[in-house]
């Protein structure tokens, strides 16, 4: 599940943001349609702060969706009230209380599947105990943990919790507390004190295919071109800013020895990336112009999103035959590359 705009934010309040202490916040900080943000100095915020912005009016926006697309979700298991001391698998779970709390360790196993989402809804509140702790084992990734808590949540001194708490009300945050994720309260206040709190950090990535053949002609075709296979940029850093490029270059096409008849330049190769095959996210996404790979060149790009997004070419490469080139096989390396 997505936090859109809300996702850059480590803390996100309604009515206000309190701090004591030297809390550290890793990623934005903000608050709507409260203006009251107390306590930095002495904490420091890594990040921007958002108070009563627009900025933070649409993070909010977007964590009401997020808040309301967690309550829905239909439980894959109803569960004891206490966690500490178990192990869990993804899904999604509910409170046969109405409550969840933690007191020891909490595991969290994605069994092999870093993109494992797990969904703990609470009707009423979460409270953790003092010095309790929640593993992440097996890929798991504490952005992908989401506490959907129908009032409050209280963090307990000293404890560790991964994921993202989504809060009607309000999230206290006693002395020592670290999160690894969010503490995004809809309507209430956030307080915090001497705490470490650290947005997870999504990446920008690119995947290609492994191998392409471009098919074979007869001795004189001026050509040879095919579709490489899907290109795909996956960017879930959950930025503000969700912009990013694509490039490609080329080594030569060679065969044999590798002398001037066995070579084919990569000037002679034509990379066109064609439209989008498939897109997520609100980003503008645009297409590099065709043209040679003598030189790297932009293959795609988004521009104007927040949030997560991605998206998926299938480019068509061309490979001008020069006169001289003799038979055989040639093979070439295309690297796609992604800031």
């Amino acid at each position: 599940m997505g936090l859109g705009t809300a996702g850059a934010f480590a803390v996100l309040a309604g009515s206000t943001v309190t701090n004591t202490g030297a809390t550290v916040v890793t990623g934005d900080l903000g608050l709507s349609p409260g203006t009251a943000v107390t306590g930095f100095p002495p904490g420091t915020v890594n990040g921007a702060i958002h108070a009563a912005d627009a900025v933070a009016a649409q993070a909010k926006v977007d964590l009401v969706a997020a808040y309301d697309d967690a309550a829905s979700r239909t439980p894959a298991a109803t569960v004891g009230t206490e966690l500490g001391g178990t192990t869990v698998t993804p899904g999604v779970y509910t409170s046969a209380a109405g409550t969840f709390g933690i007191t020891g360790t909490l595991t969290l196993d994605a069994q092999g599947d870093s993109g494992a989402v797990f969904v703990f809804q609470a009707a009423s509140t979460l409270i953790t105990a003092s010095a309790s702790t929640v593993v992440l084992t097996g890929g798991a990734q504490a952005r992908n943990v989401f506490w959907q808590v129908g009032s409050s949540a209280t963090l307990g001194t000293g404890s560790s919790l991964a994921g993202n708490v989504l809060a009607l009300t309000s999230i206290t945050v006693t002395t020592g507390v670290s999160v690894n994720g969010r503490v995004l309260a809809r309507d209430g206040a956030v307080t915090l004190d001497t705490n470490t709190i650290t947005k997870p950090a999504g990446a920008l990535s690119i995947s290609v295919p492994g191998t392409a053949n471009l098919g074979s002609v007869v001795a004189g075709s001026p050509t040879v071109s095919a579709q490489l296979g899907d290109v795909t940029v996956d960017d879930a850093r959950d930025s503000l800013d969700a912009s990013w490029i694509a490039t490609v270059n080329a080594t030569d096409f060679t065969t044999g020895g590798a002398t001037a008849p066995e070579t084919i330049p990569k000037e002679s190769i034509t990379y066109s990336p064609g439209p989008a095959t498939a897109t997520t996210g609100d980003a503008t996404f645009t297409p590099g112009t065709t043209g040679d790979l003598g030189s790297t060149r932009t293959a795609f790009s988004a521009s104007d999103g927040t949030g997560n997004n991605s998206a998926t070419w299938n480019p068509t490469i061309t490979v001008t035959l020069p006169p001289q080139v003799i038979a055989g096989t040639y093979s070439a390396v295309i690297t796609h590359s992604v800031s």
